[in-house]
């Protein structure tokens, strides 16, 4: 019998860990301390293996489900769930560590060496004021150059115009590093040619 709220909400822990099964592998595991854990029994490559879901009442019932679901789909299409999972997060983990902030301060790190300290100090403030607060934690392969026109339309529109040029520049060094490092496609910045008005020659 497919299992229901009502029966999950009153179940009572015991003085071992036990389980109450819904359907097509997935169960719900309780634990001595009142836990109550989703779980999905399935087989992949001839081997019993088990996926966790989630904890109730965090995940309630028709998400389990929903959840099982999906892990079913990959099932049918021959992969491995909790391979699937491991791999997301190894991306999301390897995302996060290049985001855009990152490979900037790697990127300073690197070539501020070679500046004079005035010029290193007035392009770091430049990053940490005007840029990191809206797109440094964006992993630095997905920002667009219309996410990096709105950061730059910001200082164009406080009146300083050259300051944007700069950051503009600043942006397309850091893009070209990353391309060269392997973590960025293409320098966004570079469709960005004539987007902003020119400085006036004083």
């Amino acid at each position: 019998m497919p299992l229901t709220d009502t029966q999950i909400r009153n179940v009572k822990p015991k003085e071992k860990s036990y389980k109450l099964f819904d359907a097509g592998g997935l169960y719900l595991e309780l634990t001595p301390k009142g836990g109550k854990w989703w779980r999905l029994k399935y087989r992949f490559g001839g081997k019993e293996k088990r996926l966790s879901l989630g904890v109730y009442p965090d995940v309630p019932l028709k998400d389990a489900r929903e959840r099982r679901d999906e892990a079913r789909k990959l099932l049918a299409n021959e992969i491995d769930p909790s391979e699937n999972r491991k791999a997301k997060k190894a991306a999301t983990v390897e995302r996060s560590g290049n985001s855009f902030e990152v490979v900037a301060r790697e990127w300073y790190a690197k070539y501020s060496p070679s500046w004079s300290v005035n010029h290193g100090d007035r392009i770091i403030h430049r990053l940490e004021r005007d840029i990191f607060p809206w797109v440094g934690g964006k992993p630095i392969a997905d920002i667009t150059a219309q996410q990096l026109l709105e950061v730059i339309r910001r200082i164009e529109q406080r009146g300083a115009l050259e300051t944007a040029h700069r950051a503009l520049g600043n942006c397309s060094q850091v893009f070209r590093y990353a391309v060269v490092t392997g973590r960025a496609e293409r320098d966004p910045p570079g469709d960005l040619r004539g987007a902003l008005p020119q400085v006036k020659c004083r």
